[in-house]
């Protein structure tokens, strides 16, 4: 079983900054792919970014290309989703995931962590 724990959510003013953190343990095999997701209250699950755990490529959503940044430090087993430039639309709880290949569609991870509350104001 793989656990994943975020952290580093909070609450910012629009134009702010925040970096969430997802520790990693558990896994059996390094070729799965890690990525977050997000979900406002009312609405579905929305992908965020997701990165190749070896290799590290990426693929960002389209509202958030430019402002956020995903990476990986292999070292730690840690994900981390870097958020700049921040909008009230960006408030959500986000979650990190972990599956066997790069997807965008939330059904495609196996593993889920337990959310971090991110709040952004005007």
């Amino acid at each position: 079983q793989v656990r994943l724990v975020e952290s580093g959510g909070g609450l910012v003013q629009a134009g702010g900054s925040l970096r969430l953190s997802c520790a990693a343990s558990g896994r059996s095999f390094s070729s799965y792919a890690m990525g977050w997701f997000r979900q406002a209250p009312g609405k579905e699950r929305e992908f965020v970014a997701v990165i190749r755990w070896i290799g590290g490529s990426t693929v960002y959503a389209d509202s958030v290309k430019g402002r956020f940044t995903i990476s990986r430090d292999n070292t730690k087993n840690t994900l981390y989703l870097q958020m700049n430039s921040l909008k009230p639309e960006d408030t959500a709880v986000y979650y990190c995931a972990a599956g066997p290949r790069v997807a965008t569609t939330p059904a495609a991870f196996n593993y889920w962590g337990q959310g971090t509350q991110v709040t952004v104001s005007s």
